[in-house]
């Protein structure tokens, strides 16, 4: 140090007083592989000594190599200094600090310091410390081959290897490495089926994982069902049959079979071909004025049916004659014969003329004039066979009939009068005006049978084992041709059956069941995911004239660009079909689905089984989830777990957790919030936030928790749900304040703030039962309709036929906005009982009945037949 000091005080000869030194070169960081020494360089101008420092140490003299130079351009001094450092150097400090080394330069005029230079020990441990692993996937499926190097300085590199061959995210839009080096692809490709391996490197080492086989297989799906065959025979019984292939696509790689049958039979009944045979010959007329007879004959023993052959011969045989009529016939007999008929033929239009007046008289009269009021579209509507409400009760139907007792009175004819396409003319009389004598006795079972009996009855039947045990998600009831509803409180499912759909002289016990997605396999494929719950209502076979209509819940944000929904059934071989794809031309009659944001109602003729499904068409398509956060009411130890349902958004759901979360003795932690969960293959993560540190810790190892995108998409895990376990430090803590973030990679997410007292107990708030729920879960007759009957029938005969200013059906459902469903409605026998039948579906029990009449007297305003009120009548 003495002698580096008097070196300094002793400046070389040349150098320039007046200038500090400045580094052109400067020391820069550098790793020791193996046991190779690695060295470190400087240099500076003007200066009269250089030196290293490492790690607070002067460097030994003689370690240094110095080279002297002159700048070409200024003319200055230049030195340039080297030094090696070797690895028992380094490892002499490993593991208290960092090695590192500095330049110090010196002139006349001062010293000057250079950058530090780390000198670090480059390795590569030999494990990963996770590989990836081998995966069946269906095709395009996402796929996540997670891999986490090993450890080593400098940190390695990841490249991935498919085959041996490098993958390049830049040249397959398919594939993208996320930061933590997991390979993604978005949607598996059959190409994608190969073996995939994580090759980590450094200037160390190059380590390989081992290799994940990934097999991407292709479940089979059944082709179109080819034309039915023609019958066996040409005459009498037979059978005819189609089938179809597992082609649609062929199964690969694994993939499984299509269930179900690829051919189905039928009967059928070639009616056989009968030949016509002549009669017997008439006996033969008098002999005529022209001396000839005639006798004649008829095909028809038997008549010719089926394509069978025609008699051949004459039908008419004549022949001469003679008689006092052909020898002294009168001259000017054929005229008197003449006028004879006239005489007759006019008699008989006179009669016919009569009668066809006495008959329009009866039908210009339609219903009696004391049952039609012009209130039906300007008043509202008012009750059938009671009291009229007061006169300060702005209530349009306050009194419901009694369906307590197993006998109901109703007056008046129940079934709509259809005397012609007239339209009615209401007179001013009352509505409720006595209708004569007529009276109607219904004899019924009690409307809601006791659950122990229904349930002992369905045992004895076939279809019985695919319906869930026990009776809480079960609505059932006894109905004849008045109809009726059945609904399952609090889960927005529900059943109308409207009147006459139900064959006059028939009753039916019908139930309404909705099942757990355990309880049933949807097979799905694809992007296809379940929107909506499984329903079941029966028994099947159940003959129905006019549809019912099955209202559910669902979770899908429709869209026509980015969803394909589909209507499937289950049929009697337990197989699921398409029955309706909704937004595109109805391929049958017997099902019809109206889609509205929240819930959709299915028109069917044919009860079974149904659920909604889709198939999203671009990454757009979302489903609603609904978040909600559940707690334990009171916490005796210092453990507190926080759960997080990421469910479906539909009332069932919801329902069954409620019932779930009540037996672990868990409480609602503020309102449910809703994310739009997004077709992007990307995983739902949740993570815990702003806890108090001081009162609060996490037990969760991860910064966050992670639900795999498939597992909420299928739609067939209901309860889906992540624990967050937290610890408070003492058990007097008993405020917890924090945030929880539920999020999608890469998309939008909730935040919820959790602000609650553990030592309060919380009720389950009012809205878990929505308004219009009630409990009584079946509704028979009258009770089970917002419109009153003969009201109804009154619009129905007023509005189905077509109105000469377009007052009719069409105009009604243009202002109830129902006007896209016009050919559905039109394709019925009465449009207008399906668009009443579908506002009752929709507002049922508190639908807004001045709001229907209101709509119904705009569309009478069209038309003045409508309100054709004479002074007499008045």
């Amino acid at each position: 140090g003495a002698q580096q000091s008097a070196t300094v005080a002793n400046p070389a000869a040349g150098a320039s007083p007046d200038l500090l030194p400045h580094f052109q070169l400067e020391p820069e960081d550098v790793y020791i592989v193996k046991n190779k020494a690695v060295s470190l360089a400087c240099r500076a101008t003007p200066a009269t000594q250089i030196y290293f420092k490492c790690n607070g140490e002067w460097v030994h003299q003689g370690d240094h190599v110095t080279q002297h130079s002159t700048d070409r351009s200024t003319g200055l001094p230049v030195m340039e200094v080297r030094i090696e450092v070797t690895r028992q150097q380094v490892e002499k400090i490993f593991g208290l600090e960092e090695y590192w080394c500095q330049c110090v330069a010196w002139s006349s005029s001062g010293t000057t310091k250079s950058q530090k230079a780390f000198v670090r020990i480059a390795y590569l441990r030999k494990n990963f410390e996770q590989e990836p692993t081998a995966r069946e996937v269906s095709i395009e499926q996402g796929i996540v081959l997670p891999c986490r190097p090993p450890e080593g300085i400098p940190p390695a590199e990841v490249e991935w290897l498919r085959n041996e061959e490098l993958v390049d995210p830049a040249l397959d839009a398919n594939v993208y490495v996320t930061p933590e080096h997991s390979l993604v692809l978005r949607q598996a490709r059959l190409a994608d089926t190969a073996n995939y391996t994580c090759v980590a490197k450094n200037i160390v080492a190059r380590r390989r994982s081992s290799s994940a086989a990934i097999i991407v297989y292709v479940n089979g799906g059944w082709s179109t069902w080819t034309q039915w065959s023609g019958c066996s025979t040409s005459c009498g019984r037979g059978w005819q049959k189609r089938s179809r292939t597992c082609t649609n696509p062929t199964p690969l790689n694994g993939g499984a079979f299509c269930e179900g049958q690829n051919v189905q039979k039928t009967a059928c009944t070639t009616l056989c071909p009968v030949d016509g045979a002549w009669s017997e010959w008439s006996k033969w007329s008098e002999c005529g004025a022209e001396c000839t007879h005639w006798r004649s004959r008829e095909c028809s023993e038997p008549a010719p049916r089926n394509g069978g052959r025609d008699c051949h011969g004459p039908e008419l045989d004549t022949r001469n004659c003679t008689s006092e009529l052909c020898t002294h016939a009168a001259p000017g007999a054929e005229d008197v014969a003449l006028y004879v008929g006239l005489v007759a033929v006019a008699v008989c239009l006179v009669l016919l003329l009569l009668v066809g007046v006495l008959v329009y008289c009866r039908k210009k009269g339609g219903l009696d004039a004391d049952v039609a009021d012009s209130s039906i579209l300007t008043a509202g509507f008012q009750p059938v066979s009671i009291k009229p409400s007061k006169a300060d009760n702005p209530s349009l139907l306050t009194i419901q009939p009694d369906l307590s007792t197993t006998t109901m009175t109703y007056q008046g004819s129940l079934c709509p009068r259809q005397d012609g396409p007239a339209k009615l003319q209401l007179p001013n009389g009352h509505l409720l005006s006595p209708l004569g004598a007529g009276r109607h006795t219904l004899h019924h079972s009690s409307p809601a049978a006791e659950g122990a009996d229904f349930v002992a009855r369905l045992s004895t039947q076939s279809y019985f084992r695919s319906l869930p045990r026990g009776t809480n998600n079960m609505a059932y009831g006894t109905f004849n041709f008045l109809g009726g509803r059945l609904m399952i409180p609090n889960t927005g499912i529900s059943l109308l059956i409207p009147p006459d759909a139900i064959p006059r002289g028939k009753i039916y016990e019908v139930y309404l069941t909705l099942h757990k997605q355990e309880e049933v396999r949807l097979p799905l494929a694809g992007c296809q995911t379940l929107l909506s719950p499984i329903v079941s209502c029966g028994p099947p076979g159940v003959l129905l004239t006019r549809p019912a209509i099955l209202a559910m819940g669902h979770c899908v944000e429709a869209s026509a660009e980015n969803w394909s929904i589909r209507l499937k059934k289950q049929s009697c071989e337990g197989t699921w079909e398409d029955v309706l794809q909704l937004g595109a031309e109805p391929c049958t009659e017997l099902y019809y689905c109206q889609l509205e944001a929240q819930a959709c109602y299915v028109f069917t003729e044919q009860l079974g089984r149904f659920a909604l499904v889709g198939e999203s068409l671009s990454m757009a398509a979302s489903k609603r989830l609904k978040l909600v956060l559940f707690a334990p009411a009171a916490c005796p130890s210092l453990e507190y777990n926080i759960r997080v349902y990421c469910l479906s958004d539909t009332q069932d759901v919801l329902k069954e957790v409620i019932q779930l979360e009540k037996q672990l003795g868990g409480q609602l932690i503020g309102a449910p919030r809703v994310l739009h969960f997004k077709d992007s293959y990307h995983n739902l993560r949740l993570s815990i936030h702003d806890m108090p540190s001081s009162l609060w810790k996490s037990k969760l190892l991860a910064s966050y928790q992670e639900i795999p995108f498939y597992h909420i998409w299928s739609g067939l895990q209901p309860f889906l749900h992540c624990t967050f376990t937290l610890e408070r430090l003492s058990t007097s803590t008993c405020e917890l304040a924090c945030k929880i973030w539920v999020w999608q990679v890469e998309g939008d997410g909730q935040s919820f703030t959790v602000n609650f007292n553990i030592a309060k107990d919380t009720r389950f708030s009012d809205w878990l039962v929505p308004d219009n729920e009630v409990a009584t879960p079946a509704l028979v007759g009258p009770s089970a309709f917002k419109i009153p009957f003969l009201i109804r029938q009154k619009i129905i005969s007023s509005l189905d036929p077509p109105g000469t200013r377009g007052a009719d059906w069409r105009t009604l459902a243009q202002k109830l906005n129902l006007d896209s469903h016009l050919s559905f409605f039109a394709s019925k026998p009465s449009p207008t009982a399906m668009i009443l039948n579908l506002w009752e579906a929709r507002h049922f029990p508190n639908g807004n009945l001045s709001q229907l009449a209101a709509a119904v007297a705009e569309v009478g305003k069209q038309d003045g037949a409508l309100f054709g009120v004479s002074e007499a009548e008045c």
